[in-house]
């Protein structure tokens, strides 16, 4: 057991990447609504070969003066204000999803984590926006370095939609599903592990 942790950790030069996706109300991590927030744990197997493993989600309350974009809704199909969201406050949910990835850097010996996302650049910048809000310190995950699947889903498959790219590496995907954060975070996680597994 403990030599397939020492192996995780020692892939990516001591980074556990957790697979994150976001559902938000805009494109502008400082003032758009922060709505969904889901993570994917990885782990490795005996052969050495990475899989998914636990899904993380939260429905989240829009922060005091966030911009809502009702164009970002009709994509997303969110209304943040139904009452069976059971949505919790912003901060709540970024403590619960760094608490999980502290738990998983212990088990897996690695120092920090790294984002792996489907443009991982806009998830990671609205978690960022979001500790900072919430005045949550440290940040577990590393602040610019980041996995990204469009881009590895170019280099593997020749295709950058998350869609497509799934297709493409047979991996399926419900499009009427898309644009949850625990469906796009779950096919990002196959993605990711079927080109890693590559290799």
């Amino acid at each position: 057991m403990m030599k397939h942790i020492t192996t995780l950790s020692k892939r990516f030069r001591g980074l556990l990447p957790v697979v994150v996706d976001v559902e938000t109300a805009g494109l502008l991590a400082q003032t758009d609504a922060l709505l969904e927030v889901a993570a994917v744990t990885i782990e490795m197997t005996a052969d050495g070969l990475l899989k998914p493993v636990q899904t993380f989600c939260y429905h989240i309350e829009p922060f005091n003066g966030a911009r809502v974009d009702p164009q970002a809704l009709e994509i997303t199909k969110i209304d943040p204000k139904h009452p069976f969201r059971l949505a919790i406050p912003e901060a709540q949910a970024i403590h619960r999803i760094f608490s999980m990835v502290r738990t998983e850097l212990e088990k897996t010996m690695c120092y920090r984590a790294v984002l792996v996302g489907h443009n991982a650049w806009f998830d990671l910048s609205f978690i960022l926006a979001a500790a900072k809000r919430s005045q949550i310190n440290p940040i577990p995950f590393h602040q610019f370095t980041t996995i990204d699947t469009a881009s590895l889903g170019a280099v593997a498959y020749g295709e950058t939609v998350l869609a497509r790219a799934a297709r493409r590496a047979r991996i399926s995907f419900d499009v009427e599903k898309a644009h949850s954060a625990a469906y796009d975070a779950e096919r990002t996680a196959e993605l990711f592990c079927q080109v890693v597994n590559r290799f």
